[in-house]
């Protein structure tokens, strides 16, 4: 059966490789085989070209993709609880909780939103990456959209490309934050500890817009719109100007920081890890072209930590 539709996204590239090993590593549902057949067919199209398997891909580009609506995918559905804020024909809104993995990857292959929602919503299976478009780290809550169908997919994705998608993050963070600033530093691969980014001048291009919501003796409530959407740029950004996320170790966060204000302390959940969740979204709906505007609530942990530190400290914007 010779039914295909069109799939395209953004690959962004950290370290060059070949075509089918970056498209693999960013299409996990799918067989190495099966993206190596694609490739062959000349179904696989590089910025506009097509591509042999070991053609080495060396900086981001645009994939487009001819994709068989019947092709089997590799991926588990679980019955894990999702927090759905809307859903139409064409997307889903969803709350992502704090701990949980957005997408397979190698050593998560199970327990993720994707298992998630290809359980509550089989058809997209025939969504790559069960329509999710874009991205939030495991320990990173709030609001993520995706999409249902390739039609919505290709339009939402082009969205994000075009800045016409708005993403705003809040973030408890260490230090008293008095005003508004931006943060324009590039970031890519930490070159010691490949886990992590950094601010470095062989980076890619990042920005991020910050804006103090609150202001406390010791720590701040902020807002935050990414313009870009590097590997952990929120958090590599607020890092790099010593105003680390709390409960973020892995970019500088220490929790001694609070020691002599032991109410505060005792209020911050290691097991929650770190405070930074996405907010809201703003876009246009495929079909009505309207602008959908989008807002997620606080994590309990996130609540009670912010709760605890207006009730510490009087000294607010």
């Amino acid at each position: 059966m010779n039914d295909y539709q069109q799939y395209n996204f953004r690959l962004e590239v950290d370290e060059p490789g070949r075509a089918d090993k970056l498209i693999s590593s960013y299409l996990l549902e799918y067989s190495r085989s099966t993206i190596q057949k694609w490739i062959i067919n000349n179904n696989v199209l590089i910025d506009g070209h097509p591509c042999s398997q070991k053609d080495k891909i060396r900086s981001s580009c645009n994939v487009s993709i001819k994709i068989q609506t019947e092709t089997e995918i590799d991926l588990i559905p679980e019955n894990i609880d999702i927090d759905i804020i809307d859903e139409t024909d064409d997307y889903i809104v969803v709350n992502k909780s704090s701990g949980m993995v957005t997408h397979i990857a190698p050593g998560n292959y199970t327990g993720t939103l994707q298992n998630a929602l290809y359980f509550k919503y089989p058809e997209l299976s025939s969504v790559p990456r069960t329509g999710i478009i874009h991205r939030l780290d495991k320990d990173t809550s709030g609001i993520l959209v995706i999409s249902r169908n390739l039609a919505a997919h290709n339009n939402l994705n082009k969205q994000i490309q075009t800045n016409k998608f708005t993403k705003i993050y809040h973030a408890l963070v260490t230090g008293s934050i008095q005003d508004s600033f931006n943060i324009e530093k590039p970031i890519g691969r930490h070159p010691m500890n490949r886990k992590k980014m950094t601010v470095s001048d062989r980076g890619k291009h990042a920005l991020s817009l910050i804006k103090p919501l609150n202001s406390f003796q010791r720590a701040s409530h902020v807002q935050v719109q990414i313009i870009t959407g590097r590997t952990h740029q929120i958090r590599v950004h607020l890092s790099h100007v010593n105003n680390p996320v709390i409960g973020d170790k892995l970019y500088g966060f220490k929790k001694n920081f609070f020691i002599k204000m032991p109410n505060v302390y005792e209020s911050i959940d290691s097991e929650f890890s770190q405070y930074l969740h996405s907010y809201s979204l703003s876009f246009y709906d495929p079909k009505t072209n309207k602008r959908k505007n989008y807002t997620s609530k606080y994590p309990k942990a996130y609540s009670e930590l912010l709760d605890q530190l207006y009730r510490s400290d009087d000294k607010k914007i």
